[in-house]
C-alpha cells in the first residue's frame, strides 16, 4: 500500500453513533462518553423491533382497534 493510498483510507463513522450524536444535539441533551455503549445498545434493540413490526404484512381489510377512554 502506498503512502497516497493510506491517507486515502478514511474510516466513516457509524451511523447509529452519529445518529446519537446529532438527535443528542437537537435535543440539547448532553450524552456522556460513558453512556453511549448503552445507548446504542438500546438503540440497536428497538430498531430489531420495529423492524419486526414493520415486516409484519396485514391484510387490507384490517381497522384500527378501537379506542376506549374511562
Amino acid at each position: 500500500m502506498t503512502r497516497r493510498e493510506r491517507r486515502l483510507i478514511v474510516k466513516s463513522p457509524d451511523p447509529l453513533d452519529a445518529y446519537i450524536d446529532a438527535v443528542s444535539k437537537a435535543l440539547a441533551l448532553p450524552v456522556e462518553e460513558a453512556w453511549k455503549p448503552a445507548v446504542r445498545a438500546n438503540l440497536e434493540v428497538s430498531l430489531r423491533l420495529a423492524r419486526l413490526v414493520d415486516e409484519f404484512t396485514l391484510p387490507d381489510e384490517t381497522e384500527p382497534a378501537s379506542v376506549f377512554a374511562a
